[in-house]
Parts: structure tokens; sequence; C-alpha cells
């Protein structure tokens, strides 16, 4: 497969740049093709705006949404929209690999999602769902947590995981198409033991070593 991993963390010697190498080592040894957008490294803007876009469809009045269309037709994307864009057509697994901010994705990613999910080439309101741009695509959170795995069960103090990634696993990879895969949870590293860490990494890489024969989620509808 063509594995796309975007992965954000600040530190460089934390277990989520352990699971990224681990993560890279694995799928490169298994004969996959990787690529890796480190988010923090390429000092990604995650903020959207008219700098998306070199030419504007309306310079008097800015609609995200218009503005993207315009540039799918005239391929007048910004070139750090269009790179990732390319990246995004050419993968087969999009793996997002993060700790959980607020029960969500941290800023840089959600923004790079908010400039490369584009209108009209990611999704637009024919191609949603079972209809979506990337249904021959499957998708896989990584995902680290400051709080054990008890306040994640259902009658934790959180609720259950599932539920907690849901506006994730729906609201943007089940809706523009994507296979969602079961996510790897790695819950609250920084309270293990060193050798409970590399457990921890030993299982990701099992994960990894079989992930074609993955399972994807059932995306059930939407309900508060």
């Amino acid at each position: 497969m063509n594995v796309l991993i975007v992965y954000w963390h600040p530190e460089p010697a934390s277990f989520n740049a352990a699971m990224l190498r681990t993560a890279q080592k694995t799928l490169l040894a298994q004969g996959h093709d990787v690529q890796t957008s480190d988010l923090g490294a390429q000092s990604f803007n995650p903020v959207s705006g008219r700098h998306n876009f070199t030419l504007a469809a309306n310079a008097e009045y800015f609609k995200q949404q218009h503005e993207e269309q315009h540039a799918v037709e005239q391929h007048c994307f910004s070139d750090d929209v269009a790179a990732e864009l390319e990246k995004l057509a050419w993968c087969d697994l999009l793996l997002f690999q993060f700790p959980l901010c607020w029960f969500a994705m941290p800023a840089m990613m959600k923004g790079w999602i908010d400039r490369i999910f584009v209108y009209q080439q990611t999704y637009c309101q024919e191609a949603r769902y079972e209809c979506g741009r990337f249904t021959d695509k499957q998708a896989l959170l990584a995902v680290t947590t400051g709080d054990p795995k008890c306040m994640y069960e259902p009658d934790g103090v959180h609720g259950d995981m599932l539920g907690v990634l849901k506006p994730i696993h729906r609201g943007v990879l089940a809706m523009t198409g994507f296979q969602v895969l079961p996510p790897f949870i790695a819950y609250e590293p920084a309270e293990l033991s060193e050798q409970e860490r590399i457990v921890l990494l030993d299982q990701y890489q099992s994960r990894l070593e079989n992930i074609t024969r993955d399972t994807p989620l059932s995306i059930p509808p939407f309900k508060n």
C-alpha cells in the first residue's frame, strides 16, 4: 500500500515520536511505500484563508468552499496545499498519529484537514459517505492519551473511546468515504515504565504488520 502518515507532536523525544518511528520502520519493512507529513517539522500553517490559493474567484468576499472549487478547476492552490493534496490522492491508507487534545485532534492537525480536505476534490454534496471520494482508501487513528484506559470505558468518566473519536471517525473520515479501521490507542504512556512502553510499541508494530487484514468499523448514524 501507499501510506501517508500525518503526524504532530512538539517533542521529538516523546512517545508519539517513538510511535512514528515504529510506524515508518514497520510499514517499510512490510513492503509498503510511506510518506510522512510531520506538521511541526514542516512548520505547516494550520490557519485557512486566502493564502490557500494563488488566484481568487472573488477578491471582494471570501467564501472558502467557493474559492476551493475555483482552485480545483483552475489548479491554483498554494504550493503547501497542493503538495499535501498530492499525498492524499496518492495514499491507500491515511494514518493520523497524535496526542488526544481536549477529546480532539491537536490544532495543527485539525488545521491540516481544514486546508487539505477541499470542496469538490475531497467531498461535495453528492459525494459523501458510501458515495464519497475515498471509498477505495482506508484510514487509521493512532492516538495517545493522558488518562488511563479505565476513564475511556463505557462507564468511565470520559465515556467510551469510540464515542470520543466519533466526530473524527464519522464527520471527517467516513463522511469523505474512507473505510475507517479500529483505532490504536496508547493509554497514558507518560505514566508507564520503560518496559511497559516497549511492550506498547511492540503491540503497535504487530498491529501495523497485520494492517492489511484489519476489518473496518461499522460507522453508525450520528446521534446526540
